[in-house]
């Protein structure tokens, strides 16, 4: 039999936090995130999830393809746009959008000659607002707008942003209302949608919503800030579980895991659960990192190794071999797991590993 870990992803859930956002933004339109193979949900599993959504937005131009193969006809956006010349005919066959964010890409889409027989291309043309990643900054914004409306094969131009402190609007280093200034000068009077609202934006500033909103992490229950997923009214689309497949009685002294990072200060009975950070659990996940076993709430102790961790016992006497554990999920909100660990949701449901079985919940 597989070894006992097992995620299962509610497409239910998935679908009710669909509907969450566009009902914070019933006037937009919404392209549902699904990099990362859907935040570790799986394309084929987001495409029945999120049927209701205006079109799909990712980072991988192969899984942009493998959408179109899976069935999905509706607009498919490239967050990141291509990386290469070799990646123009492959938009143009499959009808794929795409962000531009340098001048590099705009001279790649003028040198491909391409006409408006050949291809016609809906770009979305990136504005580096003050997050500093991708895009153009405002001053020089509207000549990289001039030189894509120049070209036959550019159909239309949306006009998008990214927030970086959505859940943190009066950011001292950067308040929202100063990026959201710099895209509205910007891009006043440029024909053209408008794109700016990801999750945290959607959920608390609907004002923002513009013509397009981005959901990502909340269509799969995890927040984006600003609250709790469930504060939010969002559900948890995945729900990662395991089994104790041994039991320990240590005592005073007595050390658990590699580095001996823990030594007990009482007897303890301790489980050890499979699952590690091969399967995607954070390496590290300190101490009392919650879990839950049978039902009852406990901690991790010791180093979270490659095929295994180990959790607190000592106050669940009727725990031991077999007994169900609940790593995050419905009964365990994996952004307070994340929280414990150090990190944020959003990777917890990235890394899950390919060997972890996965099965549905719809």
């Amino acid at each position: 039999m597989p070894r006992p870990i097992v995620a299962t992803i509610d497409i239910s859930a998935l679908q009710h936090n669909l509907a969450v956002a566009k009902s914070h933004a019933p006037h937009a339109k919404a392209w549902a995130v699904v990099k990362a193979q859907a935040y570790g949900h799986g394309l084929g599993r987001a495409i029945r999830a999120f049927a209701e959504a205006d079109g799909l937005a990712l980072v991988e131009v192969n899984y942009a393809v493998q959408l179109r193969e899976l069935g999905w006809t509706k607009p498919i956006l490239l967050l990141e746009g291509f990386f290469d010349a070799d990646d123009i005919p492959v938009l143009a066959q499959h009808g794929l959008q795409f962000a531009v964010h340098c001048d590099e890409q705009i001279a790649l889409l003028e040198a491909a000659g391409l006409d408006a027989q050949t291809a016609r291309f809906d770009v979305h043309l990136k504005m580096n607002s003050g997050m500093n990643r991708l895009g153009f900054k405002p001053e020089v914004y509207r000549a990289a707008y001039e030189r894509l409306q120049k070209l036959d094969c550019v159909r239309s131009i949306t006009m998008i942003t990214h927030f970086a402190n959505a859940d943190d609007p009066a950011n001292p280093d950067l308040p929202l209302a100063e990026q959201v200034r710099r895209f509205n000068a910007a891009t006043a009077g440029l024909a053209g949608a408008h794109s700016a609202a990801n999750s945290a934006a959607d959920l608390m500033h609907a004002d923002l919503a513009y013509e397009w909103v981005r959901a990502g992490v909340m269509l799969y229950g995890g927040t984006p800030g600003g609250g709790t997923a469930k504060e939010f009214g969002l559900r948890p689309a995945m729900t990662l579980e395991s089994r104790i497949i041994g039991v320990q009685e240590i005592g005073p002294g007595d050390a658990v895991g590699y580095g001996s990072r823990f030594v007990a200060d009482k007897d303890m009975k301790i489980g050890i659960v499979a699952c590690g950070y091969a399967d995607g659990y954070p390496r590290h996940a300190p101490n009392n990192t919650p879990v839950i076993v049978d039902g009852v709430r406990t901690g991790t102790i010791g180093r979270v190794s490659m095929d295994m961790l180990t959790v607190d016992l000592s106050d669940i006497p009727d725990a031991g071999v077999g007994s169900r554990v609940v790593l995050w999920g419905e009964e365990l909100p994996i952004d307070e797991v994340a929280f414990a660990a150090g990190t944020i949701g959003y990777e917890l449901m990235c890394a899950l590993a390919p060997r972890v079985t996965v099965q549905e919940k719809i």
